[in-house]
């Protein structure tokens, strides 16, 4: 026998077994995994404060999760994606101020719901457990081309701020507490304003007893059209 032949009878065939985990068997297993670890109105509560302090751009998906306390991967399998998670934050930002804007559907007169509003406001915007200022009233007025769709968002949620105001003239005109020749809208655009210069004023350091003075003056406007 040669040598070569030698070599051919005892040369041994490796055999390679792979062996599929069930998740590979299962696709649908993987995708499923465990249940988020975690209480997605906390983090979304962190995720809040975040974007209230930083705005949409400013707030980085780093600094969102350290905040949260989450990986980005779970970020994104609970919230979808960085827009979707500051739309949940607005929602949640808006539910902190409810007990404010329910003013407007109260049966008390006119002057007094926007008291409520102006006032309460003014209480949020300054409350030191809280980033300064108005999460909705000057967010996003300047962005990037890609955040377009964010800015629209936030601008529709001021719009429908004053949509609101302006029918709670036009009831206030209804029940005869304001006079009948009162712009309802061009009042609601000067309220609408007067929020938003809370907001900055609150922002650049102002306090709950400066904020509350420019809310008297706005009050003392609104007073002039009462009947």
């Amino acid at each position: 026998m040669t040598i070569p032949e030698l070599d051919r009878c005892v040369r041994i065939s490796r055999v390679i077994v792979v062996k599929n985990s069930p998740e590979i068997k299962n696709p649908s297993a993987r995708r499923r995994g465990r249940p988020p670890a975690f209480d997605r109105e906390t983090v979304l509560s962190a995720a809040r404060e975040t974007f209230w302090a930083h705005g949409y751009e400013g707030a980085s998906i780093a600094d969102l999760t350290a905040a949260m306390g989450i990986t980005p991967q779970s970020l994104y399998a609970a919230f979808n994606s960085k827009a979707d998670l500051y739309r949940a934050a607005l929602d949640q930002y808006r539910a902190l101020g409810a007990d404010t804007s329910s003013a407007l559907g109260e049966p008390i007169d006119t002057v007094a719901a926007f008291e409520r509003i102006l006032r309460g406001s003014a209480a949020r915007f300054s409350a030191p457990e809280h980033p300064k200022g108005c999460m909705i009233s000057t967010a996003v007025l300047n962005c990037a081309s890609e955040n377009e769709v964010i800015a629209d968002h936030v601008a529709a949620l001021r719009r429908r701020s004053l949509e609101a105001y302006a029918a709670r003239i036009e009831r206030g005109i209804r029940e005869g507490d304001i006079r009948a020749d009162t712009d309802p809208r061009a009042l609601a655009r000067f309220l609408g304003a007067i929020v938003q210069g809370m907001s900055v004023q609150a922002r650049d350091g102002a306090s709950l007893e400066e904020l509350l003075e420019i809310a008297s003056f706005a009050l003392a406007e609104v007073a002039r059209h009462r009947v």
